[in-house]
């Protein structure tokens, strides 16, 4: 039971620490480095204490499947980066995320992260267009868009995405955390 509460206290850390990167991106169009350095610190973290346990064959999928998640994230994210189609701090904290996935729910957490990426970004030409907020208040995504630039605060998609991607991990599945961790 000690090892299922420490397990839980990182994956609600590492998701709250989504939320407060999403609330970012929303107020500032920025995600601190910081938020990002944390969820993929949490990682190793709790992958070691899991192996210390004996139970992170049950509920991680291979080490490599997680690496090679976050390389093939960050490769992808890096080169829109480049491109300008993506922020750095978006790029970081989808590798990070990633880290925490694996290889096998990653198309999904892709799926949910670019579904409400699009649903930001018709609000975004909606919000840009027809100047619905009065005031918004200075450096804000609404503000920035009403000032005429063209911008997502992905932020919050990646974070959505991620609680999904944990759900398929059976990070959040009551059935799989039972099996897991013997309850």
């Amino acid at each position: 039971m000690i090892a299922l509460t420490l397990f839980l206290i990182f994956i609600f850390a590492v998701l709250g620490i989504g939320i407060l990167a999403g609330l970012s991106d929303l107020r500032g169009m920025t995600i601190p480095n910081l938020y990002s350095a944390l969820i993929l610190g949490a990682f190793p973290l709790c992958y070691v204490l899991m192996w210390a346990l004996g139970i992170q064959d049950n509920i991680f999928a291979s080490l490599w499947s997680h690496l090679g998640a976050a390389a093939l994230i960050f490769a992808i994210s890096a080169a829109m980066f480049y491109f300008n189609i993506m922020g750095a701090a978006d790029s970081k904290l989808a590798s990070a995320y990633a880290l925490w996935l694996g290889l096998a729910p990653l198309p999904l957490f892709l799926f949910v992260m670019t579904l409400i990426g699009a649903v930001l970004g018709v609000a975004a030409l909606y919000i840009k267009k027809n100047k619905p907020f009065k005031a918004p208040k200075e450096g804000t995504w609404p503000a920035q868009l009403q000032a005429g630039k063209n911008k997502v605060p992905y932020g919050i998609a990646i974070a959505i995405g991620a609680a999904y991607g944990f759900y398929v991990a059976g990070y959040l599945s009551f059935t799989n955390l039972a099996a897991a961790f013997g309850i």
